[in-house]
């Protein structure tokens, strides 16, 4: 494989001025992508410099190309602005990284709406905005490479993390949606779910878990799902500490349910593990999975 495999493609990240997003960027601009590094600038330095910039500076100062974007994620227009950050400077796009997001922990009931909806504001509405903006330009082309950088927090849940839970959860399913729509028009997405050493996860990581959770370990699959070369879409790709699993979404076996008014509790319990002992089945898209269960597949 040629060092430069991304050489003349244009790659959009958003949250690329610290952790995983950082090194996305910098992954990217190795393998000779030109890349737009989005980051809100909350803190900048005696001269105004944020994350963004600095991340940006890397980029050049070891020959690649790149340029800043400020833009909010939870700003409406930040999806549009970034897109047309990458179409002023280099005329394309090519590879759209969704990864902006934060955190706010919490027991749910506890948790005030406005912290709830802050996060799926950022991490959901963001995230789909920017998609929504590069699809726009990647499905005329009839080329385009999106990453949405979720969670096994969204497949699986967490206590405290309500909404962080429900913001990636959303993005699971909302990309396998794309990866069914932008098929056909070459425009191929997946879902990265990274387990890394963040802004979010640094508090109380345990001294012996850190090397092991180094975000440089998380982008070589970003980069392999950026690739012109890559025929994966709709996956769902768990990594960090340089290992790698695949996910889904899996259905059991179909079960009848008895003849009668209703079901106890006891009878729902034994039929579900019926179910269980069937095949997992994956699906491309709800309606596959619906018309298996009315035709009685998996029986």
């Amino acid at each position: 494989m040629s060092d430069t495999p991304l050489a003349g493609r244009v790659a959009v990240v958003s949250g690329g001025g610290r952790g995983l997003g950082r090194s996305f960027c910098l992954a990217l601009a190795r393998q000779g992508a030109k890349v737009v590094v989005n980051n809100r600038n909350r803190v900048t330095d005696a001269d105004g410099r944020g994350p963004a910039d600095y991340v940006a500076s890397e980029i050049t100062a070891a020959g690649g190309e790149a340029v800043a974007d400020y833009s909010d994620a939870a700003d409406p227009a930040a999806g549009e602005a970034i897109v047309t950050a990458a179409l002023e400077r280099w005329g394309r796009l090519d590879i759209c990284v969704a990864n902006a997001a934060v955190g706010a922990g919490g027991m749910f009931h506890k948790q005030p709406a406005e912290q709830f909806g802050e996060v799926l504001e950022i991490n959901l509405h963001g995230s789909v905005r920017l998609a929504r903006a590069a699809m726009a330009v990647m499905r005329p082309a009839g080329y385009g490479r999106i990453i949405l950088v979720a969670s096994t927090g969204g497949l699986h849940g967490d206590v405290g993390l309500s909404a962080y839970a429900a913001s990636k959860g959303g993005l699971l399913a909302f990309g396998r949606s794309l990866a069914a729509e932008g098929a056909g028009k070459g425009v191929l997405t997946n879902m990265l779910l990274p387990y890394a050493l963040t802004q979010m996860t640094d508090d109380g990581m345990p001294a012996s878990t850190r090397p092991r959770m180094d975000p440089d370990l998380v982008a070589p699959v970003l980069t392999a799902l950026a690739s012109p070369e890559c025929r994966l879409n709709g996956e769902y790709l768990v990594t960090g500490g340089g290992r790698l699993r695949r996910a889904s979404v899996v259905e059991w076996g179909t079960v009848l349910l008895p003849n009668g008014p209703g079901i106890s509790p006891a009878q729902l319990d034994a039929l579900l593990a019926e179910s269980g002992r069937g095949e997992p089945r994956e699906y491309r898209v709800a309606v596959d999975a619906f018309n298996d269960l009315m035709s009685g597949g998996g029986a």
